[in-house]
């Protein structure tokens, strides 16, 4: 039964909740810095801890916050039982909305200067992906005992920019027809 009351996102906000704990604003936040990951509204970052708690894989406690009492989730022994089972589970190659592709691949529904133009658009979205991805990784190197595991991944996503960036200069040169 637990099982079908999990989605892939419980396991995100699970994973994120950790044997540290976290904050539904904590996770929101680290989701924010590094939405390569992980796309979401923000409320459902809000909404799925508080839900996992109801389900008794995680377990929520109010603590003081700057200006308001913060609700803090602390993962259960169902919880760590539930994130393990997952997490042993044969990886699957990941699931990608890429717009930019779809915009490629009905390239001939428009003229190539306009393809060229919206996937140039990109580069200052990447940079700046790349920017927050730089900012996590300062932050990564404090979080003790996932500083590897968290700077691995995100090797991860600055090889995804890049090869986006790549892709891009490809798709110029072969539509404008840049040498």
């Amino acid at each position: 039964m637990a099982a079908q009351q999990l989605r892939p996102f419980s396991y995100v906000v699970l994973a994120l909740v950790g044997e540290r704990g976290a904050g539904a604003h904590d996770i929101a936040s680290m989701m924010s810095r590094s939405p390569l990951y992980w796309d979401a509204a923000q409320s459902q970052w809000y909404a799925e801890p508080k839900r996992l708690a109801d389900l008794g894989y995680l377990r929520a406690a109010t603590r003081p916050g700057r200006t308001t009492a913060r609700t803090h989730y602390t993962i259960t022994a169902k919880g760590r039982k539930a994130l393990r089972r997952w997490l042993a589970e044969p990886a699957r190659f990941t699931r990608m909305q890429n717009e930019a592709a779809v915009r490629l691949l009905a390239g001939d529904m428009i003229d190539d200067s306009t393809i060229v133009a919206s996937l140039a658009a990109l580069r200052p979205e990447l940079d700046r992906l790349e920017a927050s991805l730089d900012e996590s990784e300062q932050i990564a190197r404090d979080i003790a005992g996932r500083t590897r595991y968290l700077l691995l991944s995100h090797r991860l996503a600055h090889r995804l920019i890049d090869a986006h960036r790549a892709w891009i200069d490809e798709v110029e040169q072969e539509l404008d027809g840049r040498d």
